[in-house]
C-alpha cells in the first residue's frame, strides 16, 4: 500500500483522508512494514465501507486486514439501527467461522510418542475437504432445531456438557434465529456436514503452549507453559455460504426502492429496519447457530479420540469465538450508551476486563481472544482489554499475504507436507493442492500482527502456542 496517502496518527494507527463521499473515517490498524505489504484493495474497500449510510464512529481494518469480498477480510464497522444497514458481505460467506480452544490437563511430553496415532485417529474422526460430509445426517425437523438451537442443541444430543456452553459467545446460541429465513437449499446443504471441518484455511491442531507473555493472566486462564491445547477452527459450512449466495442478489435488486446507491455491487445491503434486513439477520443467527453446533460436536468426537489414544485426558472447553458476524451491542460513544450494529468481517471480538457478556470467572480477565496463525506456525491467545478503539474488536489471524492461486503456482503440497513433518509436525490432509494453498509463506507474519495489536491497543498478549499436528481442512 502506498503509506503517502495515508495520515499516520501514530507507529500503529493510520487513517486515509476523508473524500467525498465518506460519511465516517478509515482508519487501519498496524505497522508500517505491514500497512507496506498491505493491497492497495483494503483501501478501496475500507473506503467503500466507510461510505455506507448509517455507519458510525469509523470502519477499522485490524492488522491482518486483506482483500476480500466487499468488506476487507479483518474489517470492523457498526452501524446506527434506525438510519444505517447490513451488508451480507461485511458478515462474510462462512458465517460464524471461528475458534474453539480446548485445555488438556496433559503436557506436550504427555502426547509426544502418541501423536502420529492421534493425528490419524482424529483424521478420521473428523472428516476434511470441499462438500465432505459426515457420518451425523440430519433431517429437516432436526435442521431446523439445531438452526434455532446452536450449541446447546448439540449438547442436548449428548455432544459435550452443559458447562461447554458458558466459555462459547452467545452462551451458543444467537438469539434471533428463524429457520423460515434461511433458504430449502441452504439447510440441504448442511444435512451431513454438522461436525465435519471443511476445506480452505479450516483445521483441526494439537498444539502447546510455547511462550508466556502475561504469566497472571496465563494463570487466571488456566494456562501453563508446555500445556497441550486442542485449536477448531471452522465455521457454518455450506449453509452460511448459501445464505451469503441467497442475500446478495435480493439486497443488490432491492437497493433502489430503499433509496440505496450502491457503487460496488458487493457492498449490497438492506436498511436494519426494512424486512429484508431482518430477513437477513434472521439467516444470519441460524448461520451462526450452526458453525457453534459444529464446533460443538467436533470438540465431542476430539475428546472420544483424546480418550481412546491417551486413557485419562481431560479436554476442558478454554472458549469459542467467532469471526464472521453482525451483532446488536451496545458502545459508549461521544459519552452516551448506543446500541448499535456491529460487523465483524476476519475480526474477533475482545472485551475488555468487567464486560458484563463475560462469564463470571472470566470477568476480572478480559475476553480470551484466539489468534490462530498460519499452518504450521506458531498461535496466540491475547486478552481483550479497556479502551478497545474499535468497538472491543482485535484481529483474528495472521491474514493472507498471497491469494490461493498464486499460492498453489508458488508452492508445491507434497514440499510444504515434507518441511512440517521435518519440524515435527504431523499434517493430515485430504488434498495436497489444498495444503499449497495454505503454506505458511502465504500469510502475513503472526508475530507481527501480534505485536501492532497489542500496540494498538486492541488486545495484550497471554501465550504462544506451537502446532505438534494438524487435520488440514
Amino acid at each position: 500500500m502506498d503509506l503517502s496517502r495515508l495520515v499516520r496518527v501514530s507507529d500503529h494507527q493510520w487513517q486515509l483522508p476523508p473524500r467525498e463521499g465518506m460519511r465516517a473515517p478509515a482508519v487501519f490498524f498496524g505497522s508500517r512494514a505491514l500497512l507496506l505489504d498491505m493491497e492497495e484493495d483494503v483501501a478501496r474497500q475500507l473506503r467503500g465501507v466507510a461510505s455506507l449510510p448509517g455507519i458510525v464512529a469509523a470502519a477499522w481494518a485490524m492488522p491482518d486486514a486483506h482483500s476480500g469480498y466487499g468488506f476487507p477480510i479483518g474489517g470492523v464497522a457498526a452501524f446506527d439501527p434506525a438510519e444505517g444497514v447490513v451488508s451480507a458481505g461485511g458478515v462474510g460467506f462462512d458465517i460464524a467461522c471461528g475458534v474453539r480452544a480446548l485445555a488438556t490437563n496433559l503436557d506436550a511430553e504427555d502426547v509426544r510418542d502418541s501423536l502420529e496415532p492421534l493425528a490419524d485417529a482424529l483424521a478420521l474422526a473428523v472428516p476434511s475437504g470441499v462438500g465432505q460430509g459426515g457420518p451425523l445426517r440430519l433431517d429437516q425437523a432436526e435442521i431446523e432445531r439445531m438452526l434455532r438451537g446452536g450449541a446447546s442443541w448439540a449438547v442436548g444430543q449428548g455432544f459435550g456438557a452443559p458447562a461447554d456452553l458458558g466459555r462459547c459467545e452467545e452462551r451458543g446460541r444467537m438469539e434471533g434465529a428463524d429457520p423460515g429465513a434461511v433458504s430449502a437449499e441452504a439447510k440441504a446443504r448442511i444435512r451431513d456436514q454438522i461436525g465435519t471441518l471443511g476445506s480452505g484455511n479450516h483445521y483441526l491442531e494439537v498444539q502447546r503452549v510455547a511462550e508466556v507473555f502475561d504469566p497472571a493472566l496465563a494463570d487466571g486462564y488456566g494456562l501453563r507453559p508446555g500445556q497441550v491445547l486442542v485449536a477448531i477452527h471452522c465455521g457454518s459450512r455450506g449453509l452460511g455460504h448459501q445464505i451469503g449466495q441467497d442475500f446478495l442478489p435480493r439486497m443488490l435488486a432491492e437497493a433502489p426502492r430503499h433509496g440505496l446507491a450502491i457503487g460496488d455491487p458487493e457492498l449490497a445491503c438492506a436498511p436494519l429496519r426494512s424486512d429484508l434486513g431482518r430477513e437477513y439477520l434472521a439467516a444470519m443467527a441460524c448461520g451462526v447457530n450452526c458453525a457453534l453446533a459444529n464446533r460443538q460436536v467436533i470438540a465431542h468426537r476430539v475428546r472420544r479420540v483424546f480418550e481412546s489414544v491417551l486413557p485419562g485426558a481431560r479436554l476442558d472447553l478454554f472458549y469459542d469465538v467467532c469471526h464472521n458476524t453482525c451483532r446488536r451491542e451496545e458502545h459508549e460513544l461521544d459519552g452516551r450508551r448506543r446500541s448499535l450494529f456491529v460487523h465483524r468481517k476476519g475480526a474477533t471480538r475482545a472485551l475488555g476486563p468487567g464486560h458484563p457478556g463475560l462469564p463470571s470467572d472470566l470477568k476480572a480477565l478480559g475476553q480470551p481472544v484466539l489468534v490462530g496463525g498460519s499452518m504450521g506456525t506458531c498461535s496466540y491467545v491475547l486478552a481483550g482489554t479497556a479502551g478497545n478503539p474499535a468497538l472491543d474488536s482485535a484481529c483474528h489471524g495472521a491474514g493472507r499475504a498471497m491469494s490461493r492461486t498464486k499460492a498453489r503456482k508458488s508452492f508445491r503440497g507434497r514440499d510444504v507436507a515434507e518441511s512440517l513433518r521435518h519440524q515435527g509436525i504431523f499434517l493430515r490432509a485430504k488434498d495436497l493442492r489444498d495444503v499449497a494453498e495454505e503454506a505458511p509463506e502465504a500469510y502475513k507474519d503472526v508475530n507481527l500482527v501480534i505485536a501492532s495489536a497489542a500496540a494498538a491497543g486492541l488486545a495484550k498478549p497471554v501465550v504462544r502456542v506451537e502446532p505438534l499436528a494438524c487435520v488440514k481442512g
